[in-house]
């Protein structure tokens, strides 16, 4: 047995995984840990039992541990020279970076974005898990569910936001803890409450997808008035700078479309007070044969970053909500994320 230093972004799933070994064995030989799903925090002393339980890995759509900036990084590391492109777009507010991956050469731009929301993790892991398969297809020039990825990134060029809010993010897997810079504003927003599940905001209390001028007071004026765990739209549009960085990319662009990544409810919203273009229709249809999932034309609600791009350009915007049950979703629902949102993926750069 040995002993391990909790660091920034580990969950007990995380560190069973990386030393090959299950949470049963950690919570055994750690008795103070009241189960697999407890916050594991910085500083915290772990034991670790030395036997190893053979080589663990993660097949393509299964999910066997948490997903953070941390894994992000690691798939950038593994793409090193396969990509067209990796770059930091800006940063979140505890200065953590957030990433945009170019993809392909053709003249088309598309956008995808996910990790929006804190509990929401799993549209950050399927973009990376996804793009994975898409450059191994892509450097050994075999297909992807019978598509020549080569001959479309000739086509398209492909820009992928995995991970709009990491601060947020951790914040729900790893929970509040008094080193935290912002642990007193946190207990106050989250009333004391020690679990994060709900959480969906950025780590000041703002709902990164209630952020943009597209309606914005109207749903400003029908959400919380302060700094809440989710759906408070700050104190005006724009004022995150993870959504500021977001803006700046979108507006240094002309993407021909954009697919937007929530969970849950297995639907596709695709319009926006009928300014979005007469395609739409036909492009969700395309989306919807694909994924199964349900084409809304539009949400009772304002302020989203798929309602201001269609506002703003006059073009199709898509908001894909995958998955189904209560966010953060457990990790047998990603086996559905992964069938259902595969092919969806691929149509989007097609339509």
């Amino acid at each position: 047995m040995r002993q391990y230093k909790v660091k920034e972004e580990d969950t007990l799933h995380k560190v069973a995984f990386n030393h090959h070994i299950y949470v049963k064995d950690i919570l055994d030989y750690n008795p103070k840990i009241q189960g697999e799903h407890a916050y594991i925090q910085p500083g915290d002393d772990l034991i670790i039992p030395t036997g190893f339980m053979g080589e663990r890995v993660e097949r393509p759509g299964e999910c066997v541990k948490e997903f953070s900036l941390e894994d992000v990084q690691k798939y950038i590391i593994q793409w090193d020279g396969n990509v067209q492109g990796v770059s930091v777009i800006g940063n979140s507010v505890l200065g953590k970076p957030i990433y945009l991956i170019k993809i392909g050469e053709g003249k088309k731009e598309v956008f995808y974005s996910g990790g929006w929301h804190a509990n929401e993790w799993m549209t950050s892991k399927f973009l990376c898990d996804w793009v994975d398969q898409l450059v191994e297809s892509s450097v050994h020039n075999t297909l992807f569910y019978g598509e020549n990825v080569r001959d479309l990134l000739q086509e398209v060029t492909l820009y992928i936001v995995p991970m709009v809010n990491p601060d947020g993010i951790t914040l729900v897997q790893q929970g509040n803890y008094p080193a935290h810079p912002y642990y007193d504003f946190i207990n106050k927003t989250n009333k004391d409450s020690p679990s994060f599940d709900h959480w969906s905001a950025n780590i000041r209390g703002v709902d990164l997808n209630h952020q943009w001028p597209a309606g914005w007071k109207k749903e400003a004026d029908e959400s919380p008035q302060q700094p809440w765990p989710r759906h408070y739209s700050g104190t005006g549009p724009l004022t995150e700078p993870e959504a500021q960085a977001v803006y700046t990319l979108t507006m240094s662009r002309k993407f021909s479309h954009v697919l937007a990544f929530h969970s849950q409810g297995q639907l596709i919203y695709w319009g926006y007070r009928n300014l979005e273009p007469e395609s739409s229709k036909e492009m969700v249809h395309r989306l919807s044969y694909k994924s199964s999932y349900v084409p809304i034309r539009t949400a009772d609600s304002d302020g989203g970053y798929k309602d201001w791009f269609i506002q703003e350009t006059g073009r199709p915007g898509f908001t894909i909500e995958v998955g189904v049950g209560t966010n953060p979703l457990p990790f047998r629902a990603y086996g559905e994320i992964w069938s259902n949102n595969v092919l969806l993926a691929l149509e989007g750069l097609k339509i």
